[in-house]
């Protein structure tokens, strides 16, 4: 009886909250047809250059950072332009539907790189465990202004750890959320945003067949990897960005992701210390799945968050 009692004033709440949307027929032939050639005209930024480098080769990074930053910078047209075409109206602003906002900042900041963090509990043990340094030595090498010197000099963390994942969150979760989420809804529409997001990375394939880097059978499976990896990668930040309605979240995991790496679970099968390494991979997951709604908790970034406001009926995603 309290439960439903509590789940009625919710509804009503959001209802009550989000009582400036008006959702038009025909939404979502322009919805998927705006994120498609946002993902085309991020993807085709990176060919504009022509160069016979390699992708990680200074030169085509410095150039590749141009051409995204301007897409990315740009790419809030798309979602002004699908707003105006569609006639959408909501009581938030664009940039709030983007998670650009104060209201929940801190919590968003660092409840959902802890729990990422967590996720990862098993590879970070590993990590530890073979580590030369002690913790004081870590200390002390981040508060070291040379080491950071050092990475901000270095292309390549500048492209995996900054750039890659703000532009890429901006683009595939923040633009493109707002856009999807009327059309299909909270829980369709995070299953379909890593669709872009997973299709998008197959460009690395032309660069692999390029300069033969590898074979073709290896190349192939190498890419329906990194598309099944970056597709779940996308549904997991774009949970959390409807739930949080914020971008520092999933820009923050997907840079910690990006340092991480895939984990090495064959390493971990062969470490000396295998009972514990293993145990902590388990650990690890089970503390995830036990606190990712609580840690996502919309009450705890402003609740209704604004991209759930774009929705006319309840969705379970967008309450506690």
């Amino acid at each position: 009886m309290a439960a439903d009692l509590s789940t009625n004033l919710l509804t009503e709440e959001l209802r009550h909250s989000n009582g400036g949307f008006t959702a038009p027929e025909s939404l979502c032939w322009p919805s998927l047809l705006s994120c498609l050639l946002l993902a085309c005209s991020y993807v085709g930024s990176l060919y504009v250059w022509r160069s016979d480098l390699p992708r990680d080769h200074p030169t085509v990074i410095k150039r590749r950072f141009t051409s995204v930053l301007i897409v990315s910078g740009l790419s809030p047209v798309f979602v002004w332009t699908w707003r105006e075409f569609t006639g959408i109206t909501t009581d938030s602003s664009l940039l709030a539907l983007m998670g650009i906002r104060f209201e929940g900042l801190i919590p968003a900041i660092i409840l959902p790189l802890f729990l990422t963090m967590v996720l990862f509990l098993g590879p970070l043990m590993q990590l530890a465990m073979d580590c030369p340094w002690t913790f004081v030595d870590g200390i002390r090498v981040v508060l070291d202004p040379y080491f950071w010197a050092l990475c901000f000099s270095d292309m390549r963390w500048l492209r995996n750890q900054i750039v890659a994942p703000l532009t890429e969150e901006l683009v595939f979760r923040a633009c493109m959320l707002p856009m999807l989420v009327p059309c299909a809804g909270p829980s369709l529409a995070i299953f379909t945003c890593p669709l872009f997001f997973g299709v998008a990375h197959f460009h690395h394939v032309i660069e692999l067949l390029r300069f033969r880097q590898g074979t073709l059978s290896g190349i192939f499976l190498s890419a329906v990897f990194q598309f099944s990896y970056t597709a779940v990668f996308g549904a997991y930040t774009a949970f959390i960005f409807i739930r949080t309605g914020h971008l520092i979240g999933p820009v923050l995991c997907h840079s910690f992701c990006n340092y991480m790496g895939f984990p090495a679970i064959s390493t971990a099968m062969e470490h000396p210390q295998r009972l514990t390494v293993l145990s902590s991979y388990l650990l690890g997951v089970i503390l995830f799945l036990f606190l990712l709604l609580p840690f996502t908790n919309p009450y705890f970034y402003g609740f209704p968050t604004p991209v759930c406001t774009l929705i006319s009926s309840l969705s379970s995603l967008c309450l506690s």
